[in-house]
């Protein structure tokens, strides 16, 4: 059981929820240069198909199974994303651009009129997702992640290339996240993701995990390094981190702290390309691994 600090829910919703709805906000404006037939950066999906899954439909809410879980204190739920995936896409894959539209408006707005609502009650109870029990807030959060990365996933359709702040809003979800997880098991460090443009921090202790931003400066200890974007796609398995490492679009400093993160990675099975939040969660143990095995220690 998570406990003490919680990350970015301790920054409370004057923090979280300007981010989560500005990372709908940002992506509906790039789905309105999009065009949903193209083919997509994830084989076999078009631009529809990347929509569709992430939208709320009658058949799936998102938001509602992650309060209910919440309310009735259901830690245990682990939704199958990837079969949930599968039936929401299938179930709508003649929907027509503006069905498609209006399914990521009604996600925004739902999710938006819940971070507005004068009830905060659920906002650090926990909640059962992919990686097991998260504060509501975090899972909230989540979502800037999946949004992000599928921007990027969308611009061969004519999205054009996402803002700094969605990008940087992804990077909070991920390194929420992880240090999430790193204080559920008991795994204590500090360790960022940095890119040009800025980046996050988190640290777990027997306390929990506190996540801090940061500046452009050269963070201290453990971090990994690349642009923004690249650190997104390397996270979701978008881009192999051996070749990024090779050609230099990747550094990693502070191995050994790294690789404290390793039990993570056995933790939360998976592979890329899987659920966000799932994928999210071995990233920077994973590119620790990488790190260590090229450089040798």
């Amino acid at each position: 059981m998570i406990g003490g600090m919680q990350g970015m829910t301790d920054a409370g919703r004057e923090v979280v929820a300007p981010m989560v709805v500005g990372a709908w906000d940002t992506f509906l404006d790039l789905v309105e240069q999009t065009d949903l037939d193209a083919p997509s950066r994830l084989p076999g999906w078009r631009g529809h198909e990347v929509c569709v899954h992430i939208g709320s439909w009658p058949e799936h809410d998102a938001l509602a199974g992650v309060l209910a879980s919440a309310r009735e204190g259901r830690l245990d739920r682990r939704p199958d994303s990837d079969a949930i995936n599968a039936r929401v896409v299938a179930a709508h894959r003649d929907a027509s651009r503006t069905e498609v539209v209006a399914a990521l408006r009604r996600a925004r707005d739902d999710t938006a009129a819940y971070l507005s609502s004068p009830d905060r009650s659920l906002d650090a109870a926990l909640c059962g997702s992919v990686v097991g029990p998260l504060p509501v807030l975090s899972v909230l959060l989540g979502s800037t992640y999946e949004l992000a990365v599928h921007a990027l996933d969308l611009r061969p359709c004519g999205a054009g290339e996402p803002p700094d702040e969605l990008l940087l809003a992804g990077l909070a979800a991920l390194a929420d996240v992880t240090g999430a997880l790193a204080a559920r098991m008991d795994v204590h460090g500090r360790a960022a993701l940095h890119a040009p443009i800025g980046g996050w921090a988190f640290e777990a202790d027997a306390h929990g995990w506190s996540v801090e931003r940061l500046g452009r400066e050269q963070p201290r200890g453990a971090a990994v390094e690349a642009d923004a974007a690249s650190l997104l796609d390397l996270s979701a398995g978008r881009i192999n981190p051996v070749t990024a490492l090779t050609r230099g679009h990747l550094r990693v400093h502070d191995l050994r702290g790294l690789l404290r993160l390793a039990p993570i990675v056995e933790s939360v099975p998976g592979l890329p390309g899987g659920p966000a939040l799932r994928v999210a969660a071995r990233t920077l143990s994973g590119l620790a691994r990488v790190g260590w095995t090229r450089r040798g220690g």
